[in-house]
């Protein structure tokens, strides 16, 4: 069995700030035995504008966010995968939502650039959202061999497609990762029912870290980060506001489940011909 973290944040638009406070919780965590350390959606940066995030993007490999990270992975030795940093890309106005995963020596071991864009205007609400002003569609799904297992990466509004995870599940997947920034408004109703349906129909494990709270650009986030086992049992939860999570990844528990309980050998739709 393998200790995971997540790290629940309300972040706001100083990246030093935000980082001040993760760099908090890395040194609690690193106390622990978690091997593993989530962070969510937008945990440096979460601006007034998201022209910011424009402004503030990072080239691959460089740059103060991707630097903290990395100090951090090799300072406590454990994994990061690093929420998600607006990285520059060929177009001047478009960044991806990129999520790094570094190793315990501080080695990129995966990027994924976030797929689903939330173009969405709320019902009953002046609050819309339209990601795709500023940011480019990832094109290709990621899955990648951790300390707790082969984990395939997802982020936010990509929860909603769950395609993307049953797709996963040809590389072997045992634990899904997904930093977030869900509204409060869809939180309430859909978040909690869509993580543990993720877990359940895939009978994999789910680690969501979250933004949780009021945000200095106005918005409310839902938080309620979550670890849920493939039995879609929570084992470890936070609702709103900050802090962490950790609980105990059981891959052997997992595989009996899948052996005892083959319903991943009963698919049809998705077999090649």
């Amino acid at each position: 069995m393998t200790d995971v973290a997540a790290i629940q944040l309300t972040s706001g638009p100083n990246i030093q700030a935000n980082l001040y406070e993760v760099s908090n919780y890395f040194a609690e965590i690193g106390k622990l035995r978690s091997k593993l350390v989530v962070l969510p959606e937008n945990f440096a940066l979460m601006p007034e504008k998201d022209n910011d995030f424009l402004k503030y993007s990072e080239v691959e490999g460089k740059g103060p966010i991707q630097e903290f990270l990395i100090e951090n992975a090799i300072k406590y030795k454990f994994w990061i995968v690093g929420g998600s940093i607006p990285i520059k890309t060929k177009d001047k106005k478009k960044v991806t939502a990129t999520t790094f995963v570094y190793d315990d020596k501080g080695k990129v071991r995966c990027r994924y650039d976030k797929i689903h864009l939330f173009d969405v205007k709320l019902p009953n609400s002046n609050e819309s959202y339209n990601e795709s002003k500023v940011f480019s569609h990832g094109k290709k799904i990621h899955v990648v061999e951790t300390p707790v297992g082969v984990a395939g990466l997802s982020c936010c509004y990509d929860l909603r497609f769950p395609e993307l995870f049953r797709l996963q599940l040809k590389y072997g997947v045992e634990t899904f990762i997904l930093p977030a920034a869900f509204t409060e408004q869809t939180g309430k109703v859909h978040w909690k029912t869509l993580v543990k349906a993720r877990a359940i129909e895939n009978l994999c494990y789910i680690v969501t870290a979250c933004q949780g709270g009021y945000h200095i650009n106005g918005r409310k986030t839902y938080g309620h980060s979550m670890i849920v086992n493939p039995w879609g049992q929570i084992s470890a939860e936070i609702s709103s506001g900050k802090g962490f999570i950790y609980s105990k990844i059981n891959r052997k528990q997992l595989h009996s489940i899948r052996k005892n309980f083959p319903v991943l050998n009963h698919i049809r739709l998705l077999k090649d011909k």
